[in-house]
């Protein structure tokens, strides 16, 4: 493969598949990123700069997209617009990103007969009630949600179009919930955590019945690598851990392993979240924890 253009590089799972990338294989690795909130120069430093350039840009700008992608042999595409909240608010980041940037990098990759693989999550499928056993599976109708999730499920269509239409080496991936490094303090383990080393009681969503499959973002990674290395073109690739718990669950186990009383947490209304394992970083997350706190404060989190 040679050289990856990664989009999204300077996020939270996207910096993690470049740490992977760099310490598994001899591949080098362009980084597009906007470097938006869910970005960080910090997140890829100490990686060599000889196998490693963060290039700032848009995925949705044409003219920067093209010739990057010119120079790479596969596209992996992490960029995305997240926060579910964040849509409700305003959708419209989201449809430029996911929808006309993932437009942008399919015309490109297409242009220069590159390979692509694009990351989606499972939120795309919609919800399962609480008591049913089923699981996703890569022929569950799409029921997307929310703007996030829409546009993410719009994507996803434009890349099978991409592969039918006019024959791109693509393949697609849905991941559940990552947690790991890097990870957003505003997301909700790392938000859990942070409140901990701040002092701050954790807030609980609801009665936390809500139930996530969680992987930790290094074995997503390994995931992306081998469906880029060996997966069929055309195809969908579901990525999970069997990691299925409950919110309360998750803040009671955190409360445990960082020594306080599993009860020591606040049941707010609303919203569920995603993360774990931030005890040491808080030169990485300290300048965005109390803008976060702040956001939550004026809507009652």
């Amino acid at each position: 493969m040679g050289k990856l253009l990664v989009t999204g590089g300077a996020g939270f799972i996207g910096s993690n598949f470049v740490h992977h990338v760099v310490r598994h294989t001899d591949h080098t690795v362009t980084v597009l990123d906007k470097l938006t909130y869910a970005g960080n120069r910090a997140s890829l430093a100490g990686l060599p700069p000889a196998r490693v350039r963060l290039v700032v840009g848009d995925i949705a700008d044409a003219a920067v997209v093209d010739p990057l992608t010119a120079e790479t042999d596969a596209v992996v595409h992490f960029a995305a617009e997240s926060h579910n909240d964040n849509s409700l608010h305003d959708p419209r980041p989201f449809v430029d990103t996911n929808l006309v940037g993932t437009y942008t990098l399919l015309e490109a990759a297409r242009r220069h007969d590159v390979r692509f693989h694009h990351i989606s999550t499972d939120e795309v499928y919609g919800d399962l009630a609480l008591d049913d056993p089923t699981r996703f599976t890569e022929s569950t109708p799409y029921n997307p949600s929310s703007p996030y999730s829409s546009t993410k499920a719009g994507s996803d269509l434009l890349v099978r179009a991409w592969v039918r239409s006019f024959g791109l080496r693509a393949t697609i991936s849905n991941c559940s919930n990552n947690y790991g490094p890097f990870q957003h303090v505003e997301k909700f383990i790392p938000r859990q955590i942070t409140n901990v080393l701040r002092g701050l009681r954790p807030k609980l969503y609801g009665a936390g019945v809500n139930v996530r499959d969680w992987i930790h973002a290094d074995d997503h990674s390994s995931a992306v690598l081998r469906i880029l290395d060996r997966g069929e073109i055309g195809e969908t690739y579901l990525i999970g851990a069997d990691g299925e718990r409950d919110n309360r669950s998750v803040v009671e186990l955190i409360l445990e392993l960082m020594g306080l009383p599993v009860d020591a947490y606040d049941l707010v209304p609303d919203r569920p979240g995603h993360d774990l394992r931030y005890r040491e970083n808080e030169a990485w997350w300290g300048p965005e924890k109390d803008g976060v706190e702040a956001f939550y404060a004026r809507t009652g989190r």
